[in-house]
């Protein structure tokens, strides 16, 4: 099984040659979160574990700015496809890694025609023991 390269060059990830999707994680790890931010459309909303939506690239910006610091992204696989209206839906596989802790991840992105991401739902893909475990005492 192929999985996520890091190099100087780019990323690559098994399945995936969406370049929008390539540059979320690259940016995603360098802490880029201005360039992070507007891959995704003006609307676009970002809906990561444990909060709601969060909606527009400003707002999405100063959400990773605030929460992600600490956050790399290991994506290993994913798949494509396009729906009825036009709109490319990926999903990707992979771990999320902090200082304290490591899970498996799965990221949910819908594009648009321009390629800009219109949606993204991040999942944790833990047992509510592991998640518990995870809890500080």
């Amino acid at each position: 099984m192929k999985t996520t390269k890091f190099t100087a060059e780019k990323l690559e990830i098994a399945g995936i040659t969406e370049a929008t999707i390539l540059r979320y994680f690259e940016t995603l790890n360098a802490g880029d979160w201005g360039a992070t931010a507007v891959l995704f459309a003006e609307d676009g909303v970002m809906h990561p574990p444990f909060a709601s939506g969060i909606v527009g690239t400003d707002a999405i910006a100063a959400y990773l700015q605030q929460e992600a610091q600490d956050i790399k992204a290991y994506p290993h696989q994913g798949i494509t496809g396009t729906s009825a209206t036009g709109e490319i839906q990926i999903q990707v596989t992979g771990k999320a890694q902090t200082s304290w802790c490591s899970v498996n991840m799965l990221w949910l992105f819908i594009l648009n025609q321009q390629r800009q991401i219109l949606y993204t739902k991040i999942k944790l893909l833990a047992s509510p023991q592991e998640l518990l475990a995870l809890r500080s005492d």
